[in-house]
């Protein structure tokens, strides 16, 4: 059967409404588009949690800053709905701008202190943009199981805290990053870096699988599982954000004298020449990457 693309809030709720009218568990995968092997494995994962699953692709212009790059965004609607058809889904929303934003629009949704560090301070505004249009894509969808990834951890817990807060009758999944051959993490945005900038890339996912390896070790200390991290992005030309170890589930950075528990986060924002990049690790519940050999 055929991917139904809607353009409309009203004829893709409406046919979320009739999948659970017909007795079906509706899966629910929010995008931005520009699909790759990520986003279609959270399709499948709905899939197997679910009967039907629906896929918004939507470029949210309430979560980009004024030097981001929201109109170079990539948007490939018909090349990402031939793949969500390979991949299972049922339904895409794909509405435009004033769809989602009317004319006259006031509200924004905040989450507190879970946007204050990491990425928050970096990007301003952003979380309020990305809690805004979830919010709005969760009361489009209804109830579902809702399905994301850990490469943008951040986004994931605000958006747990989100659904809870607000008593959205929708779960919440957060699967495993999925990484390419070579360890980097799967992003729209890798199609930015050169062949040069994705060698040096490389040492983003090594050095998590270094920190992983120290964890396993033995090591505790939060400032000697976290400096070799900064001093090997450092080494490969790296432009750090931020690199810091962070309790896992408030993401407060730990202080270095600090002796971990069973988990913390390791989490980067780096820019490899003009492209930003991000990735994560928690320590004592994922599996180090996997890096290709090589420089």
């Amino acid at each position: 059967m055929a991917v139904e693309v809607f353009r409309t809030i009203a004829e893709f709720r409406a046919a979320c409404a009739a999948a659970r009218g017909s007795g079906a568990r509706l899966g629910f995968v929010p995008t931005m588009g520009a699909l790759h092997a990520g986003h279609l494995h959270l399709v499948e994962v709905a899939r197997r949690h679910t009967e039907r699953v629906a896929v918004s692709i939507f470029v949210n212009p309430t979560q980009f800053g004024p030097n981001e790059d929201f109109a170079k965004y990539p948007r490939t609607l018909e090349r990402d709905v031939e793949l969500l058809y390979g991949a299972g889904a049922d339904y895409v929303l794909a509405p435009s701008v004033q769809e989602v934003y009317p004319e006259g629009e006031k509200t924004r949704v905040h989450v507190a202190e879970l946007t204050e560090y990491l990425c928050g301070p970096f990007r301003p505004g952003h979380f309020e943009g990305v809690a805004t249009v979830v919010a709005k894509l969760f009361a489009i969808a209804g109830p579902c199981t809702a399905v994301f990834g850990r490469k943008d951890y951040q986004q994931l817990k605000v958006i747990e805290r989100l659904a809870r807060d607000l008593l959205f009758p929708v779960k919440v999944v957060g699967e495993p990053t999925v990484r390419d051959a070579d360890g980097l993490a799967l992003s729209s945005r890798n199609a930015y870096l050169s062949p040069e900038e994705r060698a040096r890339a490389r040492a983003i996912p090594r050095a998590l699988a270094g920190a992983a390896t120290a964890f396993a070790a033995g090591e505790r200390r939060a400032g000697a599982l976290i400096e070799p991290v900064r001093a090997a992005l450092s080494a490969a030309g790296l432009t750090l954000q931020y690199a810091d170890i962070c309790d896992a589930d408030q993401l407060f950075p730990l202080h270095p004298a600090v002796d971990i528990g069973e988990r913390a986060l390791i989490a980067i924002a780096a820019f490899c020449g003009t492209t930003r990049l991000i990735d994560n690790l928690v320590l004592g519940e994922d599996a180090a990457p996997v890096v290709a050999a090589g420089p």
